[in-house]
């Protein structure tokens, strides 16, 4: 089901169930509606009614359901709403990496009050998980999962799976562990249904599968499930005992999540995690003043470059017809050049290495686009001032576009080889430098072109 599909109750009604205290008739409305349509119907009902909303659909559902709503509304719910009970029994239904994802959310308070509600393993579990690092692999994995000892039969291992698979998150793949915990391979349960029923396991089992530690940075497991077409990326702690896995869908949230706050840097703007909707004014203040103010003050080295030249200006008045088109045809082909080659190291295809070839291919790229651009604007410069202003035009559009575009180019290397984002070659920053050499290319030719001395 989508946002399109007719929902079979609206939010009315659904609210209406709520206050009526009619616990069957919210069972029998959600009964088929998929828990992520529900979020999104409630999204914008008081923390209290969806409270009731949840207490009112079974255990299991609860718990699913709970991994649906935002963070905020998650801890505000957990911190104010539910009593310890409740809350721990939507706990244990979580799985286990959302459930480690919400106690780090909590107030420390809320923690020590919460903690007891929960059995010893699920403790254990909760604090084991929560103690990773948040940007760390260890922070995103769960630890459910299912694993099998290699000396079983196929028969054998698919009535164990049988058993274990309702606390599981996924069973497709299973984990093949030694004695010590240690990973020794993985199995798929299409390789065991095909498998004669009295083959050991370690006959039917992939050895030396892919594997990441805990304490890595979780965009290493995205981009080694993207690498080898993963299901799930088994993570191991420094004993290298098998401590958790990180399934395909956890890893897309981080991919998501990288790629929104790599969008709002080329924006120029500092990284917003929570909702924009949601959002307080002062946090998008916060959040965006600074590179607008920064960028300011770097403009006023273009009002200096054209100030430079108030006689080169005074002479030929028709230049300042085309100041705005060259300038932004600059800034234009450099946020193409940075935002290809952001998006290039941020992948892989492009290395640190390989300024040095890129920069040659840009060069080459970039003159051609000048040629084609300075070719479709010579006519007016032509038609604006005549020959002389046409050629400055002309020449000056082929030498901008290549500037910006060695320009966006070549600052992501450069900030990356400082240790920075890459992404903070942000299409603001990147357009502002370009203005500056357009101002200053553009009039420095007409001052070398047209024999006019520039002011001093």
């Amino acid at each position: 089901m989508n946002d399109t599909d007719i929902r079979d109750i609206t939010e009315q009604e659904l609210e209406d169930l709520i206050e009526a205290g009619d616990r069957d008739g919210i069972r029998r409305a959600l009964d088929e509606e998929h828990s992520a349509d529900i979020a999104a119907l409630v999204a914008d009902m008081p923390a209290e009614r969806i409270a009731r909303l949840l207490l009112a659909l079974p255990h299991d559902r609860q718990g699913t359901l709970f991994g649906y709503f935002d963070h905020d509304t998650q801890v505000e719910i957990a911190e104010t709403v539910l009593s310890r009970r409740d809350m721990a029994r939507i706990f244990e239904a979580m799985p286990h990496d959302e459930r480690a994802d919400l106690f780090s959310e909590l107030s420390e308070e809320q923690q020590h009050v919460l903690l007891p509600g929960l059995a010893q393993a699920e403790r254990e579990d909760l604090r084991r998980l929560a103690a990773y690092e948040e940007d760390t692999v260890g922070a995103v994995m769960t630890s459910d999962y299912a694993t099998i000892p290699p000396h079983l039969t196929v028969s054998q291992a698919l009535e164990h799976l049988r058993d274990i698979a309702p606390d599981s998150e996924t069973i497709y793949h299973s984990y093949v562990i030694d004695a010590e915990r240690k990973l020794v391979g993985t199995v798929s349960l299409r390789d065991m249904i095909v498998a004669p029923p009295g083959t050991r396991v370690e006959k039917v089992m992939r050895r030396d599968p892919p594997f990441i530690t805990a304490d890595a940075p979780r965009e290493d497991a995205v981009a080694m499930i993207s690498k080898y077409d993963l299901l799930a990326l088994p993570v191991i702690n420094g004993g290298e005992k098998l401590a958790g896995i990180v399934t395909y869908d956890d890893a897309m949230d981080v991919a998501e999540e990288k790629t929104n706050l790599a969008f709002q840097k080329t924006g120029g703007v500092q990284d917003i995690t929570m909702s924009i909707r949601d959002a307080p004014l002062s946090l998008l203040y916060q959040k965006r003043i600074m590179w607008l103010v920064l960028l300011v003050f770097g403009n006023l080295f273009s009002g200096a470059g054209i100030a430079h030249f108030e006689d080169v200006i005074a002479a030929h008045l028709a230049l300042l017809f085309f100041l705005p088109l060259l300038i932004a045809s600059s800034g234009n082909a450099g946020a193409q050049a940075a935002t290809l080659m952001i998006r290039s190291l941020a992948t892989g295809d492009v290395r640190l290495g390989d300024w040095g070839r890129m920069l040659g291919r840009e060069f080459l790229v970039a003159t051609a686009l000048g040629l084609t651009m300075a070719l479709a604007i010579s006519g007016i410069g032509w038609w604006r001032g005549g020959a002389d202003i046409a050629g400055v035009v002309s020449l000056t559009m082929i030498l901008v576009v290549i500037v910006g575009s060695v320009l966006g180019m070549s600052l992501p290397f450069v900030l990356s080889r400082l240790d920075f984002d890459p992404a903070t070659a942000s299409a603001p920053l990147v357009t502002s430098l370009a203005d500056i050499c357009g101002v200053l290319i553009y009039f420095g030719m007409a001052a070398m072109l047209l024999d006019i001395p520039a002011a001093v």
